[in-house]
């Protein structure tokens, strides 16, 4: 019983940590490169998108919402939120 405490708790604490990495960023679309599946805001900051997350609402002037995570010292996308 005290494994599979010790195992529950482990996952537990993993979990944590990974949500704990998420970070949020706003602004307006400067450009987007569909081909690279970046986009680039107005000040300056460049994010890349995830596979599976949609970017048919990007478009230069949206206003967006997004959650990254940092992977290989980029910001990826995990969720966007087109205002």
């Amino acid at each position: 019983m005290k494994t599979l405490t010790g195992i529950a708790m482990a996952l537990l604490l993993g979990l944590s940590a990974v949500t704990a990495s998420a970070e949020q960023i706003q602004g307006t679309v400067k450009s987007v490169d569909a081909v690279e599946r970046t986009f680039t805001l107005d000040n300056g900051t460049q994010v890349w998108v995830a596979e599976g997350v949609s970017m048919d609402a990007l478009k230069e002037g949206a206003s967006v919402k997004a959650t990254y995570e940092e992977r290989d010292d980029k910001k990826v996308v995990t969720t966007i939120e087109v205002e």
